[in-house]
């Protein structure tokens, strides 16, 4: 296989990012894997053309030689070799005397990596066995896994299956939606003995309390009758894990919000630690008055 444009392979932009890369890589790793396409030659060329991309584009050094070279890399990292020994040696008399580059041949073809990549690595290949000694990594796996707010309220063990294969975890306390953890090792088989990759697990939580989740802190609404609110008093209420009593202050205003500390959720991975629970007061008007409660606000309507 001669020189192989890995941009276009990867299907990204020249000026394309190291995470562009790397996800691009990985999407296109998990379609063209050679367990998903057992007995395909065309996705398992395509595989090794992917894994050879991205080792070589995800590296800096080999990336800026591929920039600089292109589909010339062989000829200029010949001269560029060339001249530097006969610069060491003092015999160098310029582009113009320099001898012996056109005869150059570099390294054969015969494999299913191209000249460049094998390049980069030495060029120790040789006939039939040319590529089998580069190991590559395995692809990473992505699942998601759906959770309830109460069921990460505490650590808990669950056993997923991922391909087949049954992986125990546990998932700690306190996990936000959207958040990933990786687990190292459980992704797919590295090739040529390589490392296996890595399983990614996202978390999707659905809140089915009444309460509202940032973080480690929680927020509620709770309703308090006019009475209490201009009287004060004490009321009891839910919190996320049991009840609390909360004393009501004299002249409490519609919205008020009062804290109670460590009443909130745990703090992942912190373990004993806890946020807060905010309550916002909402004041109910009464929405019937009694003939003697609308005489009572009357008079009170005359105090003011």
């Amino acid at each position: 296989m001669a020189f192989i444009d890995y941009y276009k392979i990867l299907g990204v932009d020249k000026d394309a990012s190291e995470s562009e890369i790397k996800k691009a890589y990985r999407k296109l790793a998990r379609k063209y894997h050679p367990d998903l396409n057992p007995n395909d030659k065309e996705a398992e060329i395509k595989f090794k053309q992917l894994n050879e991309a991205n080792e070589v584009l995800s590296n800096p050094e080999f990336r800026k030689k591929y920039d600089k070279y292109g589909e010339h890399w062989k000829e200029g990292e010949a001269y560029e070799q060339a001249r530097q020994q006969q610069q060491s040696r003092g015999q160098y008399q310029g582009a113009d005397g320099f001898e012996g580059f056109e005869g150059f041949e570099g390294f054969g073809a015969g494999s299913d990596y191209s000249d460049f990549f094998e390049s980069m690595f030495g060029g120790s290949f040789s006939g039939r066995g040319r590529g089998q000694n580069i190991k590559f990594r395995g692809q990473d796996f992505n699942a998601q896994l759906q959770l309830n707010l109460t069921d990460v309220y505490t650590s808990q063990k669950q056993v997923l299956t991922v391909n087949g294969k049954n992986i125990r975890l546990t998932i700690p306390a306190g996990v936000t939606d959207g958040q990933a953890i990786k687990i190292k090792g459980k992704g797919g088989p590295g090739v040529n003995n390589g490392p296996n990759g890595d399983l990614y697990i996202e978390f999707k939580i659905l809140n089915n309390t009444p309460f509202k989740r940032d973080g480690a802190n929680l927020y509620k609404t709770e309703n308090i009758d006019i009475y209490t609110a201009v009287l004060g008093g004490e009321i009891t209420i839910e919190t996320f894990n049991g009840k609390a009593k909360l004393k009501v202050k004299p002249l409490t205003q519609n919205g008020t919000k009062v804290k109670l500390k460590g009443k909130g959720f745990p703090k992942y991975k912190k373990e004993n630690e806890y946020g807060d629970l905010y309550v916002t007061y909402n004041v109910e008007l009464p929405k019937r008055l009694s003939s003697k409660e609308k005489e009572l606000f009357e008079e009170l309507a005359k105090l003011q």
